[in-house]
């Protein structure tokens, strides 16, 4: 029996990539230039880890071992279908799930950050690349494809490009586009390559979400492991700003009026929670009514900003979170299911977790949750 028993549509899962997970992809010219994937203090003992978790492959008796009940076996690169296509197929067999946004974990640290628009640029196409390489052998599977909005002209090629390759999703930085806004005019082709390939931007945990300011950090106390017990990830400072970014993202494509210009665009914002949904579409509408008369742009607006969001953007809660209190609160229009397998972060019972806050949500809005809201971000609605 699968782990799920309805249609469900996992809006965020991974690969856990090998260490030459995007230098096999890369042109010649840019390979050797591409620094290694940055796995943080504790890369040697993380590279021995891959190299076992490489070498199970091989290793019929302890792959049988963990090749059933996946959402609750190891996570990580452990994990049954971690980043071999075979074993990830037989997963989401396993999974029940209908499909799956696939996203990397750690890639981007070898070409994200660079000065070099060639190595930045160069490497966003070998890491969209191996994404359609890993997802384009099962229907079920959609690739999430990254690109920088910091230079428009390189930026659109790279889309056009995921696009031929078979990209599903467009992972864009939170963040600035480089020294301008994301509603800023020159980046209009993207939004309507976008809109006329029903393809969907994502924001996600990761670039452009580390905002809290160092100095938050310096309170004269040892600093703490992270949410899993190592040293590169969220502490609790970084979690209570979570929501800052995508919020920041998303004012300025309603206020620079980007949903306008572009209704059939359609974005997810992907682990970022979602508890913070209710109060920011209220703020949005509240702002709209303070500045529509000192503000051209927001008195230009002809809905109001609320129902850009509702219409063109869906979010994944933490399986922690109260979503059935969301729903009743927002609607049911606007949460989408996701597991992050094969994240730890995700739980051995993402459903349950879910399950255990609708009491009183009919079967309806349920199916709304785990199928269709994806099916309207992915454009199939």
């Amino acid at each position: 029996m699968t782990y799920s028993t309805r249609v469900c549509c996992d809006a965020d899962s991974h690969i856990m990539e090998t260490l030459d997970w995007v230098t096999r992809f890369a042109d010649p010219d840019i390979r050797e230039r591409l620094p290694a994937l940055s796995l943080g203090a504790a890369g040697n003992a993380t590279e021995k880890f891959i190299r076992k978790a490489e070498a199970r492959l091989e290793d019929a008796e302890k792959t049988a071992a963990i090749d059933h009940d996946v959402i609750g076996g190891p996570k990580g690169w452990a994990a049954y279908g971690a980043f071999d296509i075979t074993e990830r197929q037989r997963a989401l067999d396993d999974l029940g799930f209908t499909r799956q946004l696939v996203f990397s974990t750690f890639s981007a640290t070898q070409y994200l950050s660079s000065d070099d628009p060639d190595i930045l640029y160069g490497g966003i196409r070998a890491h969209n690349r191996a994404m359609a390489h890993f997802c384009n052998q099962d229907p079920r599977l959609i690739a999430v494809g990254q690109v920088s909005l910091s230079d428009p002209k390189r930026a659109l090629e790279e889309v056009e490009e995921g696009l031929k390759l078979g990209i599903g999703a467009f992972w864009v930085p939170a963040s600035p586009a480089g020294e301008t806004s994301p509603g800023h005019p020159d980046l209009d082709p993207i939004w309507q390559a976008l809109s006329d390939a029903r393809v969907p931007f994502v924001l996600h945990i990761g670039a452009g979400t580390r905002v809290l300011p160092k100095p938050y950090e310096k309170n004269g106390k040892p600093r703490p492991t992270d949410l899993l017990g190592s040293g590169e990830n969220l502490r609790v400072k970084d979690y209570m700003v979570l929501p800052f970014a995508p919020q920041m993202f998303l004012s300025a494509m309603v206020f620079d009026a980007v949903f306008e210009r572009f209704p059939a665009l359609r974005g997810g914002v992907i682990e970022l929670g979602a508890g913070w949904v209710p109060e920011f579409l209220r703020y949005l509408d509240l702002a709209h009514r303070a500045f529509r008369k000192s503000d051209p742009s927001v008195a230009g607006l002809t809905l109001k900003p609320s129902e850009y969001i509702r219409r063109q953007v869906r979010f994944t809660p933490f399986p922690g979170e109260d979503v059935g209190r969301m729903i009743r609160d927002a609607g049911p229009e606007l949460f989408l299911f996701s597991s992050d397998y094969p994240h730890p972060e995700g739980t051995t019972d993402p459903i349950g977790r879910f399950e255990r806050t609708f009491e009183g949500l009919d079967e309806d809005t349920k199916d709304r949750f785990y199928r269709r809201n994806f099916e309207e971000m992915m454009g199939a609605g």
